[in-house]
């Protein structure tokens, strides 16, 4: 039951439809030999986008103008988010387009755009807020993102990504298998 739902928790747009993030992260950032598993493996997955990603944006959306630092903090995961999948990943990677990408560019950017617009045109922002929220920021993409998957690598998890969420060149054939 826990495989079950780790495998529905672990899969949005990166995994599902374009499908080939993890490989990506796997083989391209990493260099990873084993790129169905390892560093980033599906239970890595969960842990970042639900402790990292729906609870932080939750308690930011609950909270709103009385936490704006709290909102910076996680819009600055998804400016970091973007950074990495516009620039990171076609650069290291020698691509035009990576799973996520689109969503980046056509949710996540206006998002953040209008995220700063709002709390400065409203005023709801101090300097306290930035002090807080921008350092706040950096840790969750560092420890919530990076250091989550150096954190759960294992070699010999048993939550491993199907072979559609690899990139083209790593997927095994039937007579691979």
């Amino acid at each position: 039951m826990f495989n079950k739902l780790v495998t529905v928790f672990a899969e949005d747009k990166e995994y599902r439809i374009v499908g080939t993030f993890p490989g990506m992260v796997n083989r391209v950032m990493y260099n990873s030999t084993m790129p169905d598993r390892y560093p980033l493996n599906a239970l890595t997955v969960v842990y970042v986008n639900v402790l990292v990603g729906w609870l932080f944006y939750f308690f930011a959306a609950l909270l709103g103008q009385n936490a704006v630092w709290l909102g910076i903090a996680t819009i600055l995961v998804s400016l970091g988010n973007t950074i990495a999948h516009t620039i990171v990943f076609n650069v290291k990677g020698k691509t035009f387009y990576n799973a996520g990408l689109a969503t980046r560019w056509l949710f996540f950017a206006p998002c953040i755009y209008f995220f700063f617009v709002t709390i400065h045109q409203e005023n709801l922002v101090t300097l306290t807020d930035y002090f807080i929220g921008i350092p706040l920021g950096v840790v969750l993409n560092v420890v919530g993102i990076l250091k989550f998957i150096d954190w759960f690598a294992d070699k010999d998890t048993k939550y491993v990504f199907e072979q559609r969420n690899l990139l083209p060149g790593d997927r095994k054939t039937n007579n691979d298998r």
